[in-house]
């Protein structure tokens, strides 16, 4: 399928979907068909993906200049990313950030690593942004892999030792994968996964089980998800890495028992914080949490 297709029938899905959602449409039984035939034709993991082409300008994040970088995917896809040195650094941490917008409005959310001394890079998957091409679950593991990479082998850091891995929503669930099965995972010090979810089938089946008239056909069409990476499957494979998993107790976007099945699956050292306040990834929000996160990083610096 080309990208211009896909692209075309993932917005065609993600209208089908508003409209099973609004009841004045009393049509919405006959979307849901359109929905389930458009489901076998297309991508339909393409819903978990809003990327943004437009950067935004933001004084603040300028003021801390951001390196443009440009990599490979291991499929030859040119791949953009910003690096943010630390003065004083004391260490380097690869950022995989959630499934809407790109790294422009991300990187706002790590710029408390950076003051802290940790250098931040932050990249964005292809088709969002300036990397080139369109997302996909399988290609976007490969750019997160690229990064690591990226991260460890070609950038400028501190001492040339191990690094750190911050995922966060969809990118949380990404960075499980990631360095459970790269090569460099003996380079990984920690890693911490902010508001990740369990299963790509699994918050699929709970987001059609949102509507009403999807409800009735949850586990069918969850099953036209590719599950493949879900880090469930994975987590256990991190070990011995430190593991924190950081999840508010009120997440309108991904449930709190995603991050529960996890840290029971992960294998110690581990840690789970949770958040009272509400809202989706909120590591930088909460100071108990930030704090307890550069402990863990400061405890871990002179790993090699």
């Amino acid at each position: 399928m080309s990208a211009n297709s896909r692209d075309t029938s993932q917005s065609i899905i993600r209208k089908v979907f508003a409209a099973l959602t609004d009841f004045r449409h009393p049509v919405h039984r006959i979307a849901l068909l359109v929905i389930v035939l458009t489901l076998l034709l297309a991508d339909c993991t393409g819903l978990f993906f809003k990327p943004m082409r437009q950067f935004i300008d933001d004084p603040l994040v300028m003021r801390y200049a951001p390196q443009d970088v440009l990599f490979k995917s291991p499929d030859g896809l040119n791949l953009h990313g910003w690096y943010v040195r630390a003065r004083n650094e004391k260490g380097a941490v690869l950022v995989c950030h959630g499934n809407v917008e790109n790294i422009s409005t991300h990187i706002k959310l790590d710029l408390w690593l950076v003051d802290a001394g940790y250098s931040v890079f932050i990249f964005d998957y292809r088709g969002f942004g300036r990397s080139e091409g369109a997302p996909d679950i399988r290609g976007v593991h490969r750019d997160a892999e690229a990064a690591l990479e990226t991260l460890l082998l070609t950038l400028p850091r501190i001492g040339k030792d191990g690094i750190f891995v911050f995922g966060k929503s969809l990118g949380a669930s990404i960075a499980v994968y990631t360095v459970a099965h790269s090569p460099y995972k003996d380079r990984v010090k920690a890693l911490v996964l902010d508001s990740p979810f369990s299963s790509y089938r699994r918050i699929a089946r709970e987001k059609v089980a949102d509507s009403i008239i999807g409800w009735p056909f949850q586990y069918p069409l969850s099953l036209l998800v590719n599950d493949e990476f879900s880090p469930e499957r994975f987590i256990r494979d991190i070990a011995p890495i430190p593991i924190v998993i950081v999840h508010g107790n009120d997440d309108p976007v991904v449930p709190a028992h995603h991050s529960d099945i996890l840290f029971d699956a992960a294998l110690p050292p581990k840690e789970m914080r949770e958040v009272a306040q509400p809202g989706h990834v909120l590591a930088q929000d909460d100071a108990m949490t930030r704090e307890r996160i550069l402990k863990l990083f400061r405890s871990l610096e002179d790993k090699p």
